[in-house]
């Protein structure tokens, strides 16, 4: 039986225009594909600002963007300082997606998707890049996309991405 901790944090601002259940339910798709029985995510939907303020942050990239991934284990290896319960937990979690909804919500228009299906595609998109992959080169983004375009299947999600993959 798998056992995941998914958390969503929804500014009280996009709170009624978000559905949690179909955030939790991209994440849950993104770890069902991949066969991950045990594992943490958190979800949180913000504004443009804030996710501004990380990017330039952590990316050095001055403005806003749709989503972005950190992940827990990027780079470092705490399970040779920590008790090993601690090492456990830390190793089921796998970081944190942030999205933009006011960036979502102008997506969304551009490319003719209902704001909940771009916040899935953005969920399993984020979703994927904890688990490792990228797009930095045509063959991870040839992985990358299919996956994706695999899981957005599997809920229901049928929109074409074709327009959008050109873009990146």
């Amino acid at each position: 039986m798998p056992e995941w901790e998914i958390t969503t944090d929804i500014d009280e601002r996009f709170a009624p225009a978000v559905m949690e259940e179909t955030l939790t339910a991209a994440i849950l798709a993104v770890l069902t594909y991949e066969g991950i029985a045990t594992a943490g995510v958190a979800i949180v939907v913000t504004d443009n600002e804030y996710v501004q303020r990380l990017n330039r942050a952590y990316r050095g990239v001055d403005a806003p963007t749709d989503v972005l991934s950190f992940a827990a284990q990027e780079g470092d290896d705490l399970d040779a300082v920590l008790a090993p319960e601690a090492a456990d937990e830390i190793d089921r979690y796998l970081g944190d997606l942030i999205l933009a909804y006011p960036y979502a919500a102008a997506q969304a228009a551009r490319y003719g998707y209902p704001i909940q299906t771009e916040l899935q595609l953005l969920v399993v998109h984020g979703g994927l890049h904890l688990l490792g992959y990228d797009h930095d080169t045509d063959e991870n983004q040839a992985e990358m996309w299919a996956a994706q375009n695999a899981i957005l299947i599997g809920l229901g999600v049928n929109v074409d991405l074709t327009q959008r993959m050109a873009a990146e």
